[in-house]
């Protein structure tokens, strides 16, 4: 029975090129162990150093080199940190004789490598002296292929290679030239294309780890490493090795090419291999190790002029899906629906995002321009569409793999742009494209043959490499990262597009689901921008700590500190808000009976969203540290804090006395970075802390663009400012038994709370219809607070009782649009929630309790 064999080209990708077991001969390697004894060598090492006879397995390295080098090796060992750092040392003598050499040492394992080299003198440092002005060319050109054939040219000047070539990768793993320099008589490789096999997989992880890779001669031997492998069995990983020798199938292709030697330095853009200068010479060739660690330099250099010219690419994208967003809002005013505006919408579109034609599905209505599916056909696509992820734009090339069905219309569109715009029902806007016949150039034909060979068949490299053209049919152009961003970002403003011009009955189904994809997006940006923050927080407060308790301490008092400036800042529906509350709010968490010893005067002042949790940051550091170490850590300290306020902005005067003598932190924590930067670098204002003997100084200062001034009030300490209002509330008179009618436990437990603290004395609570019926029949009650919504039932039965009652109460709901029942029930006002104790302190103010009660 014959049997079948396969051959896959992903056999590549698992080939271990970075356990091969030997090296390129322009070097030599030792592997040292944990205690400095020789446990590898290759085979070439006395040839290279200069010795009689390589170095046996269990030779210490002090008896192997001079004392100064050994000195010099295991401190360059002890700056190995990162797995995959690698230290170089350059022009150093190892042995007894006049030859000098260049050291690379790294980690592998258990073992410490040392490859050396001859140092050579080939080194030019004025070829790495053109850097600057080559920085200044690349600075100069608008384009990333502008920049690749500068940044090729001087690299081959630098090097001398005879072809240099910017080789940027393909998301499929293929690869483009994107710029080349070469000599005149070489034939060009600009715009070829490289299959994915021709760098497999784990070259590609490799070239991630390792930037540079050198193979100085091709028809070089390679020399083993003896012994090959360790006691384990197994062979030294030569991932961050140079001299790391190459696979035979690699070797093989550079010379089906007439490559005599090469060189690669990757190009890492935001953390990825974005892709690689791959400089060819078609003889042997080295370079010293020196001149390899500029060409390198040079690289990781363009890679940042790449990943900058990338970004604000980027951003010009996003400044072109905000002007879409404009033009769309400014296209639809006119109140017609979705579909009766894409006519008017599919221009703007089209400058922003290119396609062949458009369709918009809303609620069961198809509608489309320019070149696109039927209606029917479209019809036939959206059971698979509402299979996919409902917020997620998709973008694809080739329909007919995705959708069977799209053959019924191949000259219409081959590719698409789906954009969902709602959850339930499914609706669409789409971008189609036609097909696009593109002839794809490849360097030589990339498919792999498979031959016979000695060990048996095997897959073998190409041996053409001229240009070979291959017909792409069924495919549209590609969509491109930037464009699938600013689909994103239409999408956002389409699902606001609906609910403006949505009409009356469409609104009143699908509002709710659609405002929630809009808070999702918006909620999405917002809940990042908190949660890096507190990553920060956490972060740098690790610093601080001494053990988990304190670190506890620390990250708690600070988002507890960003919570209550939140707080104050919403309950005025995200407006300006009060300085003196924020202070009060300090006091009350930190401070405890100290608080009589806080002097607050000065102006009253209004502080905006902006620069209230920065602010809230610094005052709780402030207030914090005094309370540990300040005026306030005793009996006898005071703080003041003066305010005062115009038109070009406030400044608050912090000044304590009276507690113990004062002595400059040894060390500077994120505490004094939140307490000196924030201010400066957040809002342009300025912060200055000075450590006097009498006690802690500072004075800060916050621009007027983001102060609202009140008017001056006498000088009051927290604890007064709480005395007076609670006699006020004392005299007003406080209602004795509240009614709380609340479903939910943990709100009805802090209203609860709340209302006891204001100084009502019995609170029942209620969560149930049935219930707060009960209690109205047992209990005299002079004041109800209910929430209109209670679970499958509403209050209104509750209202009504306590109308017909006489007793005050309060409607509490989360939506703002009951206010137009409040006439209807008879309540007295509405409590918007999230609410607290202030809120609560204005209705329960001046109930008291009824007369003849």
């Amino acid at each position: 029975m014959t049997i079948e064999r396969r051959y896959d080209l992903t056999n590549c990708d698992r080939e271990p090129i970075h356990e091969l077991g030997h090296i390129q001969d322009f070097g030599a390697l030792i592997a040292l162990t944990g205690d400095w004894l020789v446990a590898h060598r290759s085979a070439n090492f006395s040839r290279i150093a200069g010795l009689d006879s390589n170095p046996e397995s269990g030779t210490p390295l002090d008896t192997l080199l001079l004392p100064e080098a050994a000195t010099r090796i295991r401190q360059s060992v002890s700056r190995l940190v990162e797995n995959d750092d690698v230290e170089r040392i350059f022009d150093l003598a190892l042995f007894d004789h006049d030859q000098t050499f260049d050291c690379a040492i790294h980690g592998s394992g258990p073992y410490t490598i040392l490859e050396i080299e001859p140092h050579r003198q080939d080194f030019q440092g004025a070829q790495l002296r053109m850097m600057q002005p080559v920085m200044r060319k690349l600075d100069d050109a608008l384009t990333i292929e502008e920049q690749g054939h500068i940044a090729a040219e001087e690299l081959q000047k630098i090097l001398g290679f005879d072809r240099v070539m910017l080789y940027r990768f393909q998301s499929d793993g293929s690869g483009d030239v994107i710029a080349e320099a070469k000599t005149d008589v070489l034939e060009s490789f600009l715009h070829l294309r490289y299959p994915h096999t021709d760098i497999p997989r784990q070259a590609r992880a490799l070239y991630l780890r390792n930037r540079f890779r050198i193979i100085s001669d091709v028809n070089a031997e390679p020399v083993p490493i003896e012994p090959g492998v360790s006691m384990d069995g197994e062979p030294i990983d030569l991932s961050m090795s140079t001299l790391r020798a190459v696979s035979p199938i690699h070797i093989e292709y550079l010379r089906n090419m007439g490559v005599g030697a090469s060189l690669s330095i990757s190009v890492i853009v935001d953390g990825k291999l974005w892709g690689l200068f791959a400089c060819h010479h078609y003889s042997a060739k080295m370079l010293s190790y020196p001149l390899r660690t500029g060409a390198e330099l040079f690289s990781a250099l363009f890679s940042l002029v790449v990943e900058r010219t990338l970004k604000q690419t980027q951003a010009n994208f996003q400044r072109v899906g905000q002007n879409l967003h404009d033009k769309l809002m400014r296209a639809v005013m006119g109140g017609e629906t979705l579909v009766e505006s894409l006519p008017e919408l599919r221009p703007i579109i089209q400058r922003a995002i290119p396609n062949d034609g458009a369709s918009v599905f809303v609620d069961g209505v198809y509608e489309a321009r320019g070149t696109g599916p039927s209606e029917e056909q479209f019809r036939a696509l959206v059971p698979m569409l509402n299979s996919a992820a409902s917020s997620r734009v998709i973008a694809i090339e080739n329909l007919a793999e995705k959708f069977p069905q799209s053959d019924a219309f191949p000259g219409a569109a081959a590719g698409a742009l789906i954009i969902p715009i709602s959850r339930s029902p499914r609706d669409y806007f789409i971008l189609w494209r036609r097909e696009l016949k593109q002839q794809v150039t490849w360097a030589g034909n990339p498919t792999k043959p498979v031959e016979p060979g000695p060990n048996g068949d095997r897959l073998t490299p190409r041996k053409s490499f001229e240009a070979w053209q291959q017909s792409v049919e069924g495919r549209s152009a590609e969509w491109t990262e930037m464009e699938l961003q600013i689909a994103e970002s239409l999408r956002v403003t389409l699902l606001e597009v609906i609910l403006r011009i949505t009409d009356e009955a469409v609104q009143e189904r699908a509002k709710a689901q659609q405002q929630q994809e809009l808070l999702i997006a918006e909620l999405n940006h917002r809940v990042r921008n908190i949660l890096n923050l507190i990553r920060g927080l956490i972060n740098q407060s690790r610093h601080e700590a001494m053990d988990i308790e304190e670190f506890t301490k620390l990250v708690g008092g600070r988002i507890s500190a960003l919570a209550n400036a939140h707080d104050n800042i919403t309950r005025q529906n995200w407006s300006a808000a009060s300085l003196s509350d924020l202070i009060d709010s300090e006091a009350d968490a930190y401070l405890s009976g100290k608080r009589d010893r806080l002097i607050l005067q000065g102006d009253e002042a209004m502080v905006s969203p902006e620069a209230y949790t920065v602010l809230a940051l610094v005052l709780h550091e402030m207030i914090t540290n005094s309370a540990k170490y300040g005026a306030l850590c005793d009996t006898s300290g005071s703080l003041t804090i003066e305010v005062s306020c115009d038109q070009s902005g406030m400044t608050i005067e912090w000044r304590e006395r009276g507690g113990p003598p004062v002595k400059p932190p040894e060390r500077r924590g994120f505490g004094t970075t939140i307490i000196e930067r924030s201010i400066p670098f957040e809002l342009n204002g300025e912060a200055k802390l000075d450590y006097k003997l009498s006690g802690v100084e500072a004075r800060f200062w916050i621009p007027g663009r983001y102060i609202v001034c009140g008017k001056s009030k006498r000088a009051q300490s927290p604890q007064e400012s709480k005395v007076a209002r609670d006699t006020d509330l004392a005299q007003s008179g406080i209602p004795e038994r509240v009614l709380l009618v609340e479903d939910s436990m943990i709100i009805a437990m802090d209203t609860e709370e709340c209302l006891r603290s204001l100084g009502v004395k019995d609170v029942i609570v209620e969560g149930t219809v049935a219930t707060a019926l009960d209690s109205l029949k047992k209990n005299a009650i002079d004041m109800a607070v209910i929430d209109y919504n209670l679970g499958s039932e509403s209050s209104d039965r509750v209202a009504a009782e306590l109308k017909s009652r006489g007793i005050p109460f309060w409607l509490a709901t989360g939506y703002g649009e009951m206010e137009d029942k409040l006439e209807e029930l008879g309540a007295k006002g509405l409590l918007v929630k999230p609410y607290g104790k202030e809120e609560l302190k204005g209705i329960v103010t001046g109930v008291g309790k009824p007369d003849g009660d």
